[in-house]
This record gives structure tokens, C-alpha cells and sequence, in this order.
């Protein structure tokens, strides 16, 4: 992600940030499905925003051939983009897998910009899919996540750049990601 859109998600969700979560030993894979399950299944999409299991590729040789493997940077461990609040450490701390965050019990402490930078460049994720929606100003979207879950709306911004979107629903303005939203 450029960096001077890191800057704006973390100035609209000042919280925000990348925490470290300890796993059982070769669980890391599970773990991150967990969390991805329980993000859609609890409404905890404005809360948890990526979860990342650190790995770079790998040249192997066997039998004389060239083989990529992904290894782990970090086994037994995986990145989380999160705000944490009461509800959302308790959701990724009783995940199953989870043996805790890294920081005191109850107090999780986040990368620096700087490392969460270098460990998502390093697995050349540093730019952050961005998720496309082919939607446009005037068009009737449903929202899939939140407070507004179910409730439709009408698109009236577009920033591609961001992903996010801004929706009227019942005559208030909500700024959404497009991950947040399908095309009716």
C-alpha cells in the first residue's frame, strides 16, 4: 500500500494497527482461516481488517529440479490489521490455535509502521490488494457488514483509490469499504 495511503486508514481509524499473535506450532494457516471466518460470521469487518501469515518464497532443489516453496518468516506466529478494543482482542485471543498476542496479557503492542512495512514488503505484500466493485454513483448497493447490515443504500462517492465508498441510507451518509457492500 502507498504510503500515503497507509497514512489516511490510519488517520480514520487512529487504533488501527498491525499486532502479533502467537499460534500453536504449524497452526498458522488454521488460525488465520479461523479469524477470516469468525470476521465475516461476528460483524468484526470494521474492527479486524487483514490477517497475514508472514512467509517467503524459497528456492528448494531436489532431484536435480528447481522447486518455489513458501516457508515461514515467523513460525508460530501471524500478523493481524486490527483495532483493538475489548470485543476484538477477545475474539482473536479465543480464537482457536491462538495461545495469545504478543505484549502484556492484556495489553497487546503493535509493530512500528516501520516493521509492519518491512515484514509485508519482504513477502512483496506491501501493496495491499485493493478490492474492486463494479458499482457507480446512483447505483443500489446492500451493505454485508456493521451496524447497517441488510439495510440498502445508494452510492453517492467513489474513491477507487482508497476502496471505500460513501452510501445514503435512509438519509445518512456512511463511508464504506468496498469489501463491505455487494451490487444489487
Amino acid at each position: 500500500m502507498a504510503e500515503k495511503d497507509e497514512m489516511d486508514l490510519r488517520q480514520d481509524n487512529p487504533g488501527r494497527a498491525w499486532y502479533v499473535i502467537h499460534t500453536y506450532s504449524g497452526y498458522e494457516n488454521k488460525v488465520k482461516a479461523n479469524l477470516e471466518r469468525l470476521i465475516h460470521t461476528a460483524n468484526m469487518g470494521n474492527m479486524i481488517f487483514n490477517v497475514v501469515v508472514p512467509v517467503e518464497d524459497e528456492v528448494e532443489i531436489k532431484d536435480g529440479k528447481k522447486k518455489v516453496v513458501p516457508r515461514k518468516v515467523f513460525p508460530g506466529y501471524v500478523l493481524v490489521d486490527m483495532i483493538v478494543d475489548e470485543h476484538s482482542w477477545y475474539v482473536v485471543r479465543n480464537t482457536t490455535g491462538v495461545t495469545g498476542f504478543v505484549g502484556s496479557e492484556k495489553h497487546p503492542i503493535p509493530l512500528t509502521d516501520a516493521e509492519a512495512k518491512r515484514i509485508l514488503k519482504s513477502m512483496g505484500e506491501e501493496q495491499e490488494h485493493k478490492p474492486e466493485l463494479d458499482v457507480a454513483v446512483g447505483d443500489v448497493v446492500r451493505i454485508n457488514s456493521g451496524v447497517f447490515e441488510n439495510y440498502t443504500g445508494t452510492v453517492s462517492e467513489i474513491d477507487t483509490e482508497k476502496a471505500r465508498l460513501k452510501v445514503i441510507v435512509e438519509e445518512t451518509p456512511i463511508e464504506l469499504g468496498f469489501d463491505q457492500v455487494e451490487t444489487l
